[in-house]
């Protein structure tokens, strides 16, 4: 037997004794489920759980997930544990699911609060980057190809008249869309003024108001803005795919990930909302997150190019450090791909490139490629501060020393 050589050491094999032993109940156990009644509910009126489900080792449940357990098959086991406690006790980060996946495998799965494993949570903004894999998507299939991407996006709309843009509208690129810096810019009066004539928003309506009401658009004015930029991006797809865009989305990227619990409104064009308004289950937040992972592979079939998930969630743009969501003294470098957000996180002396989807209330799909790490977050905490627990407590427990 090992003998304990300190204080320090006798300390955390305590903790890690009575952690164990009180997650083991939980473990392989069964998840919270929403009920008929709770899932016909609006989020706000769901039920927090009485007790927090922590589970280092989840259960295979068939949904084209790899399971493993914490410990084992990667990770530090106490070190997580003594985090996932700290949110379990004193929940004051909201969160309401929190994932790790390792090379490939779920190796951790924990339920709080609103969560629910069967309950599709709102993903916010992070919607945008599953719109960034739709178009991805079109371009594998041939729909569009890499090079279109530095296209004007109005020489995909066919039904728009170019007669009634302002200046500079002919000129917006997929690619500048796909980065925030399409340079329009409209006035709040003159929103109001679009959502009392509904009507003449619908298909490429509303880009056509986009584009005939816009300030001109200039170099100047296409500097990166966080907007409605994704509502061009759902517009080419819908042009370029047979059939609608949601159909496109469903068949060849929902369906094949075997992601059906799910719920995607679309917005006043009638198109699939872009920027908002998804809603999915945590463990589909996983499936998305390991295709990107996995240079847009999965089960072996390229849903996505590589070369656009380089793009995606790279730093094409450096969006500064002033205001970094979910971020703290050891995130910086904040900047934007193709509606995926990234950072470095500092742990020590090295940093680790991260990218992210990202959404209002504390939504997170976290990518560190160098230790092959996924970790989902959901919440409902807008003042949250994720990325710097990611950085500061779960990076060291997947370092190797």
């Amino acid at each position: 037997m090992k003998t304990v050589k300190n204080k320090n050491e006798l300390l955390l094999l305590l903790f890690l004794i009575l952690t164990s032993a009180g997650f083991a109940q939980q473990s392989g156990g069964l998840a919270p489920k929403a009920t008929t009644d709770e899932a016909a509910l609006s989020f706000r009126d769901i039920p927090y759980l009485k007790k927090a489900f922590i589970d280092a080792a989840p259960a295979d449940r068939k949904d084209g997930i790899l399971v493993g357990e914490l410990g084992i098959d990667g990770g530090n086991k106490a070190m997580i544990l003594k985090v996932v406690q700290e949110i379990a006790d004193n929940n004051e980060g909201k969160f309401d699911s929190f994932l790790i996946v390792h090379k490939d495998k779920l190796l951790f799965e924990s339920y709080y609060l609103h969560g629910r494993i069967n309950l599709p949570h709102f993903q916010a903004s992070a919607t945008k980057a599953y719109t960034s894999m739709a178009l991805g998507r079109a371009i594998q299939m041939g729909y569009l190809t890499m090079a279109d991407l530095d296209k004007p996006l109005v020489s995909f709309l066919k039904d728009l008249d170019p007669t009634k843009f302002v200046e500079g509208a002919e000129k917006i690129t997929l690619h500048q869309a796909l980065t925030m810096r399409s340079g329009i810019r409209i006035r709040k009066e003159q929103r109001e003024a679009f959502e009392k004539t509904p009507a003449n928003l619908k298909g490429q309506g509303l880009v056509q108001a986009y584009l005939g009401h816009s300030a001109p658009i200039t170099v100047a004015s296409q500097s990166f803005l966080y907007q409605n930029d994704p509502m061009l991006v759902m517009q080419v797809i819908e042009a370029a795919v047979p059939g609608s865009a949601m159909d496109f989305i469903k068949n060849e990227l929902l369906d094949k990930m075997g992601i059906t619990n799910y719920v995607w409104q679309t917005d006043v064009s009638g198109l699939t909302s872009s920027g908002a308004y998804s809603r999915m289950t945590s463990r589909d937040m996983v499936k998305w997150g390991t295709l990107a992972m996995n240079k847009g592979k999965w089960n072996g079939e390229q849903l996505v190019p590589e070369a656009f998930i380089v793009k995606a969630t790279s730093r094409i743009i450096y969006t500064g450090d002033d205001d970094v969501y979910g971020g703290g003294k050891d995130v910086s470098n904040q900047g934007y791909g193709y509606y995926w957000w990234n950072a470095d996180l500092k742990y020590g002396d090295k940093s680790y490139f991260s990218a992210s989807a990202q959404g209002g209330g504390g939504q997170y799909i976290i990518l560190i490629e160098e230790l092959d790490l996924i970790i989902v977050v959901t919440a409902h905490n807008n003042d949250n501060s994720t990325l710097q627990i990611i950085a500061e407590r779960i990076l060291p427990a997947f370092i190797k020393k």
